[in-house]
């Protein structure tokens, strides 16, 4: 494609790159992309099979498809699956609309032509109901028309999201009344085009709405490993299962990973080989003003934790220590441990010894310097994202990891021609 830019006559139509694409992902070859980058660097630049040291991180990627409340999703659906049959028959969207009784579908503004007062709560209950009976007509209408092959898909996927919005976002309070559901479902849908988009937050002050993208740099090489898609509201931690699918293709072994703590709960921590270094900022640990669990040493072997004031009890990985009541109220430094009657008690994280650890290493200039190096994969999701873009070029998650896959191969060819450049400085 490359050496046809300055062809005054295209040598191939679009429909071909998008089927290319797709065989590209039905195959699984958009991977093989990524490892086929990493052989040119083994090859060229000696890295070779080796012990892998990697930082994971993420940054959101908003979603394609449009975002819509309860009562435009409603109509977007139906409108969607109208407007194949008008395609199919030739006719208008309004005429088909009108003959399937719901002629405030194919409006320009659905709230529009319910000509309601919002502001009323009695009035949005009217119009909710008003698009449930709507689609409740459109049903039994389409059911008589004739449908074949991919417009039959279409239209039955476009009434299951109208069908799942309802479920999501509708709560039936009597007969014939309907409001929206207080609190937002699991899992909600928030868009038509794009059912996998989701809301979700990168932190407590950003929002995205769509998918969050995951990056695992090689921190000798600096290129990137593997990548990875997860809807915006899942944890940070669902992604590690893929990463690690794709590192086993390339048959090479995780010694050190350095994460942020949304991650600490993932497959990659939980189930870590005894070999694999794990890098972490802790969380912190405060009581108040009061001994904080950091003031009380744990005793692996032995499965005992000791107290500031030498009392020692044994302890279970994942439980709570409650230490003795008479202990604590005899106790001179009580004021200082704890305000309950009952005594001071400990919860033990299943992961406990790997969060001392860390709490530990934060402690040391050394430590401290490892934690930074985590900042490389800023840096190449940085890249990746200026290439990508802040909102997603596809529609589905399976597309969009094919989009990220394909800037992590420009990242990592940016890579290699940096190594060419400071081979020929340094020579």
């Amino acid at each position: 494609m490359l050496d046809c830019l300055d062809f005054e006559k295209a040598p191939f139509g679009k429909g071909t790159l998008v089927r290319f694409r797709g065989l590209l992902i039905e195959h699984d070859l958009d991977r093989k992309l990524i490892e086929r980058t990493i052989e040119m660097a083994e090859k060229d630049k000696g890295f070779g099979v080796r012990q892998l040291r990697a930082a994971l991180d993420s940054s959101p990627l908003w979603g394609a498809g449009r975002v819509e409340d309860t009562y435009n999703l409603l109509g977007h659906a139906l409108r969607k699956a109208l407007g194949v049959i008008a395609r199919r028959q030739g006719r208008g969207l309004a005429e088909v609309a009108d003959e399937a009784g719901a002629g405030i579908v194919a409006a320009s503004s659905l709230k529009a032509a319910l000509d309601l007062d919002w502001d009323d709560p009695e009035e949005r209950e009217r119009a909710l109901m008003k698009v449930l009976e709507v689609l409740e007509t459109v049903e039994g209408w389409i059911a008589e028309v004739p449908q074949e092959g991919k417009d039959r898909e279409v239209i039955r996927e476009s009434l299951e999201a109208a069908r799942q919005v309802e479920e999501q976002d509708v709560e039936i309070v009597a007969v014939g009344r309907a409001r929206l559901r207080q609190g937002v479902a699991k899992d909600r849908r928030i868009s038509i085009e794009d059912g996998e988009m989701r809301h979700g937050r990168k932190s407590k002050s950003q929002r995205v709405d769509g998918y969050k993208r995951h990056v695992l740099r090689d921190l000798d090489s600096r290129m990137v490993r593997a990548v990875g898609i997860t809807a915006a509201n899942m944890p940070e931690a669902e992604v590690t299962g893929d990463i690690v699918a794709d590192l086993e293709e390339q048959k090479v072994k995780l010694i050190e990973l350095n994460i942020d703590r949304a991650y600490l709960s993932s497959e990659l921590v939980r189930e870590r080989a005894e070999e694999l270094a794990v890098y972490c900022k802790a969380w912190p640990v405060r009581n108040g003003g009061r001994y904080a669990k950091t003031a009380f040493s744990l005793d692996w072997d032995k499965q005992i934790i000791r107290c500031p004031q030498k009392v020692e009890i044994a302890f279970k990985v994942g439980g709570v220590v409650h230490f003795p009541e008479e202990k604590c109220q005899a106790c001179q430094e009580r004021e200082r441990c704890t305000t309950s009657r009952r005594g001071r008690s400990i919860s033990i994280h299943p992961d406990e010894k790997l969060l001392s650890e860390l709490r530990e290493r934060q402690q040391s200039a050394e430590g401290r310097g490892k934690l930074r190096e985590r900042v490389g994969v800023e840096h190449s999701l940085s890249h990746i994202g200026r290439w990508q873009g802040r909102r997603a070029r596809y529609v589905g998650k399976r597309k969009n990891l094919f989009d990220t896959r394909r800037c992590a191969v420009v990242h990592n060819l940016h890579v290699l021609q940096r190594m060419q450049d400071e081979e020929q400085e340094a020579a």
